[in-house]
């Protein structure tokens, strides 16, 4: 195949990743405004979707920048990894998304990439220290949402303690609209970042950036763009899990954990972490639940999420490593 239509393809299946990203976690941006009743289903992804797109303006380039030189070598980087690590995290993505597991599609396509690239040129093409520092934040970034899902909540709790609740409901209702925008923005900034750095080693390992890494701005529209039309299409099954089945939410608990999980994102992104905003979410919801009370929280759900968490890295490495080696073994 020539190379650029080869490079033009690889593109595609990028951006068609990327689609199926904001598909698939289209549950973290709107299921605590659609479980609160606040919006509809309909109107709460057109809502999401819109402002996956504006983050593309003013938040920066840093996860773009860890993905696409922090995690593999740049001269280890071949059309075959990319591709390898691209299907891997699309068929992770489906997988559970069938099942209606809230994983991370952030650590699905971080996994497959260094799979594809151990599979392809062994220990010396991935990045140890930038892939340890994002594998560490798949604990740190729940436990950071958990934490100001608590401190949020408690604090609108005591402040709301004399007043009439059909107010409070009222005025949370009108907020809530507020906390699930802030936290689109940093969705799409976190996530379309991923992508894009997918796309700009590419583009950098292929001769097509010159000698100094940087992200084109036609990458970067392009691919917020496709994660707000996979929002626009959303994944029901797993809205059911985030927004109904960790925990009965109200108005202000997803007021709080939208604003909760929004911080840890925007903060995570500018210092070029890519974290999970599945993850971030689930601490913030899970944290905003156990104020009321522990029992509050259907643990049982909770253990079955994490677990599916555990098993995203592994899984999708071993996924792409074994699409490299089919692909090697197709090659004549």
């Amino acid at each position: 195949m020539d190379g650029m239509i080869l490079v033009a393809f690889l593109i595609f299946v990028a951006l068609a990743f990327d689609f199926m990203n904001g598909f698939h976690d289209a549950a973290n941006s709107v299921a605590t405004v659609v479980s609160t009743r606040v919006l509809s289903p309909r109107q709460a992804v057109v809502w999401a979707a819109f402002f996956n797109f504006v983050a593309a303006f003013g938040f920066g380039v840093q996860v773009a920048n860890t993905v696409g030189k922090g995690i593999v070598e740049p001269q280890f980087v071949t059309p075959t990894v990319i591709f390898a690590g691209l299907v891997a995290a699309t068929a992770w993505d489906i997988i559970t998304w069938y099942f209606g597991l809230p994983t991370s599609s952030s650590h699905a396509l971080i996994a497959g990439f260094a799979g594809a690239a151990l599979a392809s040129a062994g220990p010396r093409a991935v990045i140890t220290s930038g892939l340890t520092r994002i594998l560490v934040f798949i604990f740190i970034s729940p436990a950071i949402g958990l934490m100001l899902g608590v401190i949020l909540t408690t604090v609108v709790l005591a402040l709301a303690r004399n007043a009439n609740p059909a107010r409070i409901d009222s005025l949370f209702r009108r907020l809530q609209l507020l906390s699930a925008a802030f936290y689109s923005l940093g969705h799409g900034t976190n996530d379309a970042q991923k992508t894009m750095g997918i796309i700009a080693v590419l583009l950098f390992s292929s001769g097509y950036l010159g000698e100094t890494f940087y992200v084109p701005m036609w990458v970067i529209l392009t691919c917020h763009a496709a994660i707000a039309m996979g929002t626009m299409f959303g994944g029901w099954r797993i809205v059911k899990t985030m927004g109904m089945k960790i925990t009965k939410l109200q108005p202000y608990g997803g007021f709080c954990a939208e604003t909760a999980g929004a911080l840890t994102l925007l903060g995570a992104a500018a210092a070029g972490i890519p974290v999970s905003t599945t993850h971030t979410i689930t601490g913030a919801i899970v944290g905003v639940g156990a104020t009321r009370r522990l029992s509050a929280v259907r643990w049982g759900v909770a253990r079955n999420v994490v677990w599916a968490w555990i098993l995203t890295v592994p899984c999708t490495a071993a996924i792409a490593m074994a699409t490299v080696w089919l692909l090697r073994g197709l090659t004549p």
